[in-house]
């Protein structure tokens, strides 16, 4: 069984039909979403075309039992700085909230599940990058 901490991408393939999300998760002992990720989604379903229908699929998502928000707290906060120094130094920049919830994802013990391959990258969090 695995752990996962689920990025934005990866919740929009699952949403979009992706098997190969769908059978991580199904397999999953853990599916954490962080807040960040939260935001990104709900921003989209607000610029989006069904933004109620994006929310009550979103809201059934969470209500799985092994489903489970994760906020952010002052360690992960302390795991972000570090991400991002070590980044920097690595003349790796990636997008600001994806270091967020690779931080959250740090700070959880999970492995970051993600389309974005720029997750590699960093170091501390593993990740499981699945084709868009």
């Amino acid at each position: 069984m695995s752990s996962f901490c689920l990025d934005t991408s990866a919740y929009s393939n699952l949403r979009r039909g992706n098997e190969e999300v769908a059978a991580l998760l199904d397999r999953a002992e853990l599916v954490g979403v962080p807040t960040v990720a939260l935001g990104e989604l709900r921003t989209g379903f607000l610029l989006g075309h069904r933004p109620r229908r994006n929310e009550a699929e979103l809201d059934a998502f969470l209500d799985n039992p092994v489903v489970q928000v994760l906020p952010v707290d002052s360690e992960t906060s302390r795991q972000y700085a570090e991400i991002v120094a070590e980044l920097r130094k690595a003349g790796t920049p990636i997008p600001t909230n994806d270091i967020w919830i690779a931080a959250v994802a740090a700070r959880n013990g999970t492995t970051v599940l993600t389309c974005d391959d720029h997750f590699e990258c960093i170091g501390r969090v593993g990740s499981v990058v699945v084709g868009a």
